[in-house]
């Protein structure tokens, strides 16, 4: 959490497991949209990104994880305080899996809730160059 975009955004990890991850994040002016609210890309980032990292600690040293479908909903406005994001697995397969994420603000209230799939890569997903391919 300490480099790219979630360092950007402020993201804190409060909670990382195969079973659930919680981030956090409290809202400032670079989160902020035109009309003072929460961006949507903002809660996209914050489900991809807990998603990823519960799916990657499930999937451990078989490979690697990589997001290939984010469905985020924005149910709330939100223009201050703190949220924050659990992830929770829906399913969990062969190839993919399928994450739950629900963001809500510091009254407990859902604002935003999405479902990221994930690819599971492994050492024959992987092309002789060591690029990801996709599946």
């Amino acid at each position: 959490m300490s480099s790219g975009l979630n360092a950007a955004l402020g993201f804190r990890l409060d909670e990382a497991d195969a079973d659930r991850v919680v981030l956090s994040w409290t809202v400032g002016p670079h989160h902020l949209q035109p009309y003072g609210i929460v961006h949507g890309g903002v809660y996209c980032s914050a489900v991809e990104g807990s998603a990823s990292i519960g799916a990657a600690l499930w999937f451990g040293d078989r490979g690697q994880v990589v997001g290939v479908s984010n469905h985020t909903n924005f149910l709330r406005a939100v223009r201050e305080g703190d949220l924050v994001a659990t992830a929770t697995p829906i399913h969990r397969g062969r190839s993919q899996q399928l994450w739950l994420v629900e963001v809500s603000d510091d009254s407990g209230r859902v604002v935003a809730r999405g479902e990221v799939r994930l690819q599971n890569l492994t050492g024959s997903s992987r092309s002789a160059s060591g690029q990801d391919r996709p599946q």
